[in-house]
């Protein structure tokens, strides 16, 4: 069974740090590109980053770029999601989703990913 469980949200002050994990399980993650998307209600949701399968390649939206690095580690099956330089703005749920195909590109927009996790809670206030 195909399951993402993302952890590591908390409340941090503005200029605080926390590093987001996404673990999966039922399949190589290594295959896969990895997208991390927040929503906030009302909202829809929205990419941060995503990490390519095979070069490891990166991208991040212009709000983040800078302040948020995203990484994996094949032998644990996760990929992270180190945020800085936290901002009000960047709360959220943060969520992780798949690449609906094996060693592709990522790319930021959420059509190109399927499996998610549940989410994970990010507030940032002081």
């Amino acid at each position: 069974q195909v399951q993402l469980v993302e952890s590591g949200g908390d409340l941090v002050q503005p200029g605080g740090s926390l590093r987001l994990s996404c673990a999966a399980s039922g399949f190589k993650l290594a295959y896969y590109s990895i997208g991390w998307f927040r929503q906030t209600p009302g909202s829809e949701r929205e990419a941060v980053s995503c990490i390519s399968s095979r070069d490891t390649s990166t991208d991040y939206a212009d709000s983040v770029k800078g302040r948020f690095t995203i990484s994996r580690d094949n032998a644990k099956n996760t990929v992270y999601l180190q945020m800085d330089s936290l901002k009000p703005e960047d709360a959220g749920l943060y969520y992780c989703g798949t690449g609906r195909y094996m060693f592709t590109i990522c790319g930021l927009i959420e059509d190109e990913y399927d499996s998610w996790g549940q989410g994970t809670q990010v507030t940032v206030s002081s």
